[in-house]
């Protein structure tokens, strides 16, 4: 019975790419993951298997809000919080990272949210992931989701609302920028993905304190972690980066996968969108953009300031280590150095956090 629902399922899924245009047909490899997640769903379903809810710290402003959550099944008697643990509850940092990519998503799923006195009707994509704006009136500070697919599967996600008054925003990377990852980029995602375990992870000397600092001279500063790494370690970096001591803000992963024009999401693309849309939802916004030199930060950010100079507070780079440097690209120069020596916006770089700090000071950005 479930073979059968599941080939049904996957039959359905083959018409519906065979019925699109040319034009609009995906790549050969997102088709295929269309059909095993149709098979595999199916046969789910037909195991009893329920649907549940993965929140997202989502963000907006005093007019829309952006929610983020994730569709995936769960054998049954699942917890409905089974994704849903407190960021404390670190149990999830002891185990391997293969555990975080082993459920299965469930694509297209209808997700109703309650926001304020508001009720909305939203939809996964392919992906399993729920990337909802949603026209509401909040006002400032911490709020919460209710998130829900069928009654008594019930999430709640963290949602921040930025305070008009906030004039500085900090958007950071990740790998190598907050947390030090030590290996090549063509195995960077496999390792850290599957492979050792989640509380192995090191901080960036200083880093934390760099970003505290700046939280204590901008109070209303809100702080955006901008990552290539996929959906599927979202707890463990939100543990990680708590655990740190770092500040609390929405995290902008990517998919996991085949997308419709290859077989991963180009993680350039996704930083230029990602920050060309939060220029879009705050177009007051001056931000600090802080990354590394060991792969696409600087141009990134280069680019992006050359699109939105009025945007730009300040570049902080971190510079890698000359083996650092070898592991992320295979030469011990850091990559892109002559594309984003510019005299505007303020530009630093150091090997640290507290180096970083140091020049900040040094420039009479921050008090001594």
């Amino acid at each position: 019975m479930g073979l059968s629902s599941g080939l049904s399922s996957a039959r359905g899924a083959l018409r519906a790419a065979a019925s699109r245009s040319h034009t609009d047909r995906p790549h050969w490899a997102a088709r295929i993951e269309d059909v095993k997640n149709a098979v595999v769903g199916g046969a789910l379903r037909s195991l009893h298997w329920d649907l549940r809810l993965q929140p997202f710290h989502g963000f907006g402003s005093g007019a829309q809000v952006r929610v983020l959550a994730k569709v995936l099944y769960a054998s049954p008697g699942t917890p409905a919080d089974f994704h849903d643990q407190p960021v404390h509850d670190m149990r999830t940092m002891a185990v391997r990272g293969w555990r975080n990519f082993a459920g299965q998503i469930a694509p297209h799923r209808t997700v109703h949210v309650l926001l304020g006195d508001q009720q909305f009707t939203v939809r996964a994509d392919r992906s399993g992931i729920v990337d909802a704006q949603l026209e509401v009136a909040l006002p400032p500070g911490h709020h919460v989701a209710v998130l829900w697919t069928a009654p008594g599967n019930e999430v709640r996600a963290n949602i921040t609302v930025v305070p008009d008054e906030a004039e500085v925003g900090l958007v950071s990377d990740i790998d190598d920028t907050v947390m030090v990852t030590w290996l090549p980029r063509p195995l960077l995602a496999f390792w850290n993905a599957f492979v050792v375990h989640q509380s192995s992870r090191q901080v960036v000397a200083g880093m934390p304190m760099l970003y505290q600092r700046l939280a204590r001279e901008h109070p209303a500063m809100p702080v955006f972690y901008l990552s290539t790494g996929a959906w599927n370690v979202f707890p463990v970096l939100e543990r990680f980066l708590y655990r740190n001591g770092y500040p609390d803000g929405p995290l902008l992963l990517t998919d996991w996968g085949p997308t419709n024009t290859g077989f991963f999401r180009s993680g350039p693309d996704h930083k230029h969108r990602a920050l060309a849309q939060l220029a879009a939802e705050f177009p007051t916004m001056r931000w600090i953009l802080i990354g590394d030199d060991g792969q696409h930060d600087p141009s990134i950010y280069a680019e992006f300031s050359r699109r939105h100079p009025d945007q730009v507070d300040s570049v902080l780079i971190r510079q890698l280590t000359e083996p650092e440097q070898l592991l992320a690209h295979g030469s011990r120069r850091p990559r892109g150095r002559s594309a984003h020596r510019t005299g505007n916006p303020l530009h630093l770089e150091a090997p640290d956090g507290h180096g970083l700090l140091s020049e900040l000071q040094r420039t009479g950005r921050i008090p001594s």
